[in-house]
């Protein structure tokens, strides 16, 4: 459960409506417990407008107009029922258009419990970060996210900001404390501007701590690590430390939406497989808000981790922030492309990073609570911060992309590489998706390099369908089918969608167990979205109330056309079968163009050899979207796929890159002055240093046979013996004799030589 706030002992007032059984226990944490907190919605209705507000002497939620939160006196502090009486008064103004008071909220971290040049950075764990390089060589190493490249174009994050969602973060941290942005933090829970996490024996309030690490631990510090986007600007809203109420999220997710760029989220609902749950009113109008005001109109980017609730047979469709079109749902993978065993799948999750997998494999290293490192950060929880990472080296590559052009790019550039799921797809718009991991693993090169160039989508359009009321009936263990042509709205030019990016179908379901439905949506290109699975510890008998299910499977496909919705129910043993009913209302969200109209579609025919996985655009080695051994060249000199790397070039095998060797070297292991294993004409190499010289350094002359050494080479025929400093021995060191231009030992002349 959520940790208290502070060390207190308890809560003025809170035992006067408290249950029983809390009287004697230092702090209780009451999921559905009422506090004296309102929220108030007043009308806009001229001079008038704000005197009730400033009546009750009400304070702003965040940067919502209109709403207003406040302590009602009369109301019990803490109580397991809501208020029935002394609110109504209230109620009645004509002022008043909306009344709530707010109710403690059940939210979970998604951690795993139990189970151009070289870049030398000095960060004593930078070796382990094997999910962003493969220093170690190994088979095991991956690189796919390329965060390398992304770093090599010159993007670490630069003038964008990036806040943690959380229970805070160590502010003083050494790793954290050069890109601490004190402007994107906040404490929410102890209404202050110090984020710093509350400390305890079992240092619960960890994760907010870890997840910054992993954005932007400062880089070349000789302390712990290296964070993804290592020059960008970091803060914390501490908010999960305390009681969690609609306004507490819609404080936290409304904090300066001007100033802060990214706002990364590692929690949610309860990832118990039974519960049904998301943003409240007011954290929707923030949302909303964000989007519509944040970044100065360009939209606030929201990235969320997609839920660890694998084990539970959970769907994260049934969790209401990673359902939401206006949040990116990011998942996991471990290190081999392998299903993790708290994943949870959902048609909304829209792309993937690497995460901890089982015991024996390898986990996150990130920064710790007081001051500390940690090689044990785990779960969904990993991959939203890295994903708010990737997208700060893509807000520097270009300032000015939207909330929409994010979500495209991720779309465009995330590849399924070597992800392992059996329901890979391709939908109608030559997109590759799964329930596990949305698109594929995120690509920081190629995301950059897209971003550099991009250009704005075209408005999003929003064609809502009518709302089916007449009640549809479905019989145990029958599947009904419910079809509708679409026009897309066609005959409205404001809410024309062509090419889809979200879809999103609103259901009321009438049933004695709601685990026992499975829901798919089948689009007009065939595309089909499983919005629910079967979830087996979920007995609830309240249905769906206008719940809203979110797919992107059908990313860039066109909207007109006939959409089929499946509900299938599976009765179990546990219930009799009866009649349950349905109703629904379905919402196309997308373009009313393309938005890559003016990108070269693929050439027909097969890639050129040395093309990798990805396919091509034409037919030759310059046209590959990947290469299978190395790519050769720049985005401004052009790149083509080689199988090895040409004099002057070495082969750099994790990121599949020729690079460049130091200049003098005609081969080389690496870009330093002394990795050279070969050298350029009138250069002569040191064999002992690895380095190309123009002259020979004392005890040394330039061997010019090449049945010795390389032709230009330094060397010596008894190692300290010559003194001379360049061509064949002049003079010999004591206890050596001249012979022939060789130094060679006493011992070995004969005849009296």
């Amino acid at each position: 459960g959520l940790s208290p706030p502070g060390n207190t002992l308890g809560e003025p007032g809170a035992a006067a409506g408290a249950s029983p059984g809390c009287l004697f226990l230092p702090w209780c944490h009451l999921q559905g417990a009422y506090r004296w907190h309102w929220d108030l919605g007043e009308k806009k209705i001229g001079k008038g407008h704000q005197e009730m507000a400033k009546l009750l002497r009400t304070i702003f939620i965040g940067s919502l107009e209109d709403y207003y939160h406040f302590h009602h006196s009369k109301t019990f502090k803490r109580s397991t029922l809501s208020s029935r009486g002394p609110h109504n008064f209230l109620r009645m103004d004509p002022k008043v258009e909306w009344l709530q008071q707010q109710e403690v909220k059940r939210r979970v971290k998604r951690q795993v419990r139990g189970e151009p040049h070289a870049l030398p950075f000095n960060d004593p764990v930078w070796p382990n970060m094997w999910y962003l390089h493969c220093g170690d060589k190994s088979s095991r190493c991956r690189s796919e996210m390329n965060i390398l490249a992304a770093w090599q174009r010159g993007y670490t994050g630069k003038n964008v900001v990036v806040t943690i969602l959380d229970d805070g973060i160590e502010r003083n941290h050494p790793d954290l404390l050069q890109n601490y942005d004190p402007l994107a933090s906040y404490d929410v829970n102890g209404n202050d501007h110090d984020p710093t996490p509350r400390y305890d024996a079992s240092n619960e309030n960890k994760h907010g701590t870890r997840c910054a690490g992993e954005v932007a631990a400062a880089a070349n510090n000789s302390y712990c690590i290296v964070g993804i986007a290592y020059n960008a600007r970091i803060g914390g809203i501490r908010m999960l430390d305390g009681d969690v109420t609609d306004v507490v999220e819609a404080k936290s997710l409304g904090i300066r939406p001007d100033y802060i760029d990214i706002y990364s989220a590692s929690w949610g609902p309860d990832d118990d497989g039974k519960t049904v749950d998301g943003p409240g009113l007011l954290a929707k109008q923030a949302f909303e808000h964000g989007i519509k005001k944040g970044r100065r109109g360009l939209g606030s980017i929201f990235v969320w981790a997609s839920g660890n609730g694998g084990r539970e047979g959970d769907y994260c469709s049934c969790d209401g922030y990673t359902n939401s079109i206006y949040t990116i749902s990011i998942s996991s993978t471990t290190e081999n492309g392998y299903k993790p065993w708290y994943l949870e799948e959902c048609a909304s999750t829209l792309a993937t990073t690497y995460s901890s997998g089982a015991f024996y494999e390898r986990k996150i290293v990130t920064t710790d609570l007081r001051h500390r490192c940690t090689d044990g950060h785990t779960g969904t929880s990993v991959s939203a911060p890295m994903v708010a990472g990737i997208i700060a080296l893509a807000l520097e590559a270009n300032p000015l992309l939207t909330w929409r052009d994010v979500q495209h790019l991720l779309v465009k550039t995330s590849r399924p590489v070597h992800l392992r799921a059996p329901d890979w797809k391709t939908n109608g718009a030559g997109h590759k998706v799964s329930h596990l991991y949305g698109f594929g693993l995120v690509d920081a090169d190629a995301i950059v390099v897209e971003a550099k160039k991009w250009k704005a989508v075209p408005p999003q359009h929003v064609c809502v369908g009518s709302l089916d009321r007449v009640p549809k009936y479905i019989r145990a263990d029958h599947v009904l089918r419910a079809s509708t042509l679409s026009s897309a709205c066609a005959d409205h030019r404001d809410q024309h969608v062509l090419y889809l990016e979200h879809v999103v179908v609103r259901l009321s379901i009438s049933h004695p167990r709601r685990g026992d439905l499975q829901i798919s949506l089948v689009s007009p290109a065939g595309t089909r979205s499983q919005l629910l699975a079967r979830r087996v510890f979920d007995h609830s008998n309240e249905g769906f109330k206008g719940w809203e299910f979110m797919t992107v499977h059908c990313w860039g496909e066109r909207a007109a056309g006939e959409w089929t919705l499946e509900i299938h129910d599976t009765p179990s043993q546990v219930r009799n079968p009866g009649v349950l009913r349905a109703s629904w209302q379905w919402g196309l969200g997308g373009c009313s163009a393309s938005p890559l109209a003016e990108l070269v579609s693929p050439s027909p025919g097969p890639c050129h050899p040395e093309c990798g996985d990805q396919g091509c655009d034409g037919p030759n080695a310059d046209q590959c979207l990947n290469c299978i051994h190395y790519s050769l060249g720049s985005v401004k000199t052009g790149r083509m796929c080689v199988s090895s790397c040409p004099a002057g070039f070495f082969g750099d095998k994790g990121a599949r890159r020729c690079r460049r060797c130091y200049k003098g070297c005609e081969r080389c292991v690496g870009r330093g002055a002394n990795q050279c294993t070969a050298c350029k004409r009138s250069l002569y190499h040191h064999q002992e240093m690895n380095t190309c010289v123009v002259l020979c350094p004392p005890g040394f002359y330039a061997e010019e046979r090449k049945d010795v050494l390389p032709l230009g080479g330094c060397s010596v025929r008894i190692r300290g013996a010559c003194e001379g400093s360049s061509g064949n021995c002049l003079k010999c060191k004591e206890g050596f004799s001249l012979l022939g231009g060789s130094c060679v030992t006493n011992e070995t002349c004969t005849n009296g030589r």
